[in-house]
């Protein structure tokens, strides 16, 4: 019967207490035992199929979600595979219900598929007549479907594709899509493999993406997401439309194509704020593509300016609205998005599940660090106390104040001058979120900042200058987490930040992870105030670091650095 339990041996459901470092609990939480022998490979086990929620100093949560499964699932994990991993590293009895949950919510996965047909052209089928039945009833549905072919396949409206998977699964009943890909206009491109090849990874990651037609990879930065995006490109052998976070990440798109793949200047445009090309190989901005003209997104319609065989979504996690209505109409394109982390701080994960496609290849950071493609990286939290008039401030701020009065309290700033003295010939990023604080820090430091009204030229010079070493220390806004190659800069320091933001955490240690020449540590720096929500949101942006298997380590500033001399009030 679909949907129902594999029996399940007993001794595959009980364990003997102290066998393993998971505890596995009816609520779906795992605890995972960080100083286990088995941790490591545990953490390993559950990664494709739950979600860290807290990473306390030894003993992490996890939780196993519907769309985790549902992606463990897409990416070819069967619930058999997640059962035992389950029951191989828990301690105790796996509750009964929670395995049969599991068995149950990966199998709604694919009950209902959208094929191609040549007589009815997009359907909608399903393996499970009454979950068909309960669809068709469902008011927000109906409308997306057609006429009914057989008592277990109905016409679907070919503009409705991505409309109606998200309807799906947001009843879960997420519908494997079958319906295949227009192959777009032919362009040949080749990859230029002059003195370097495709890491092994990075061939699995577009082997995987291809198989699938359309998802999501997902790597650190630093491991070559650019080369995956350029191999996909090559594979596919068509017109592609690259959406990049901004114009100096698209820049690096357009080196990176003419030093590596066979295409020319000539065949690659650039969409932006100040060009408007639009070419076999166009890199455009999400910014210029969300701009509103008298209320409309007029450069919506580049998606349709040209039959393009590929869309690359860059840093797909931070995808803005607009975009994901308008990728809803082209689901019969090929689409990759390329992402060091899914995690979206507002909740929209589901959407690029249904819109982009599931996850098709994960690489977990600390691997790729073992294979020596990244950077090791030791990353500690550096914990000020605030002066007395400081910590009078704060506890007289507005509530929606508090967090800018902790995150830019002046005690910060001998701390991050002693950090600096710590690593006085090393290339070193000041990253912050508040441009008066980051002003104050670049003059206190003479230091550059660059920030969002910093223009493209001079950003492009400040990085130049930075990656010849002519530039020691950059104090960078938040402009700068995305899609900067700066494979040089062996130090940051955050001194503020979005809130409790696990994807920025992820850019910004992300900076650092390039490979080093002579094969130096990475040093990541987050600069806290005690006692105050600075605390809260950065144990709450960690919890990526712990998902991703790294430690961190909490010290006092003046453990680390000696007494350091409090800014005058």
């Amino acid at each position: 019967m679909m949907g129902a339990c594999p029996r399940l041996k007993e001794d595959r459901v009980s364990q003997s207490p102290d066998a393993g470092p998971l505890i596995v609990q009816s609520d779906k939480t795992l605890l995972l035992e960080v100083d286990h022998p088995a941790a490591a490979d545990a953490r390993a086990a559950i990664a494709p199929f739950a979600e860290l929620e807290r990473a306390p100093e030894h003993v992490h949560t996890y939780r196993v979600t519907p769309l985790a499964l549902w992606n463990a699932r897409a990416a070819g994990h069967d619930a058999e595979q997640v059962v035992d991993a389950l029951v191989s590293y828990s301690r105790y009895a796996v509750p009964q219900p929670l395995l049969v949950d599991v068995v149950d919510t990966m199998g709604r996965y694919g009950r209902l598929q959208l094929a191609n047909s040549p007589v009815h052209g997009l359907t909608l089928l399903s393996r499970d007549r009454a979950v068909l039945e309960e669809v068709l009833r469902n008011k927000k549905i109906a409308p997306m479907l057609g006429g009914r072919v057989d008592d277990d396949t109905v016409v679907v409206h070919p503009s409705e594709r991505g409309r109606l998977k998200q309807a799906l699964l947001k009843i879960g009943w997420p519908a494997e899509d079958l319906a295949g890909y227009v192959d777009g206009e032919a362009h040949p491109i080749e990859l230029r493999e002059d003195g370097w090849s495709l890491r092994s990874y990075q061939r699995d990651a577009v082997t995987g993406f291809w198989a699938g037609g359309s998802g999501v990879v997902v790597l650190p930065c630093g491991a070559g997401k650019t080369l995956v995006g350029m191999a996909a490109m090559a594979e596919a052998g068509a017109t592609t439309l690259i959406l990049v976070t901004n114009t100096v990440a698209g820049h690096q798109w357009r080196r990176e194509l003419i030093a590596r793949t066979s295409l020319t200047e000539d065949e690659i445009g650039e969409y932006s704020g100040e060009r408007k090309e639009v070419r076999p190989v166009t890199i455009a901005t999400y910014q210029v593509m969300t701009r509103r003209t008298k209320g409309e997104y007029k450069h919506l319609d580049l998606f349709d300016s040209r039959d393009w065989g590929l869309i690359i979504y860059d840093e797909v996690h931070l995808l803005p609205a607009p975009v994901f209505r308008m990728t809803a109409d082209l689901q019969s394109r090929r689409r990759l998005g390329l992402t060091a982390t899914l995690v979206r701080e507002d909740g929209r994960e589901g959407d690029v599940f249904s819109l982009i496609g599931p996850k098709r290849y994960d690489a977990p950071w600390r691997d790729i660090e073992a294979q020596g493609w990244i950077a090791p990286a030791d990353c500690v939290e550096v914990r000020v106390t605030l002066t007395e008039a400081e910590r009078l401030g704060y506890a007289t701020a507005e509530a929606e104040e508090r967090y800018r009065v902790a995150s830019t309290a002046r005690t910060k700033l001998p701390v991050v001058r002693g950090i600096l003295d710590q690593h006085p010939d090393e290339p070193t990023l000041v990253i912050g979120a508040y441009l008066d604080q980051l002003e104050e820090i670049g003059a206190e430091l003479g230091a550059p900042v660059l920030q969002g009204s910093t223009r493209v030229k001079e950003r492009e010079k400040l990085f130049d200058a930075f990656r010849r070493g002519e530039l020691r220390t950059l104090v960078v806004s938040k402009v700068a987490n995305f899609s900067i190659d700066l494979p040089e800069a062996t130090v940051a320091i955050q001194v503020s930040g979005t809130f409790g933001s696990r994807q920025e955490e992820a850019q910004r240690l992300g900076r650092l992870l390039r490979p080093k020449g002579d094969g130096r540590q990475a040093h990541f720096y987050s600069v806290v105030s005690r006692d105050t929500l600075d605390t809260d949101y950065a144990a709450h942006r960690q919890r990526f670091l712990a998902e991703q298997g790294y430690g961190y380590r909490i010290v006092d500033a003046d453990d680390l650095l000696g007494p350091t001399v409090p800014e005058s009030e």
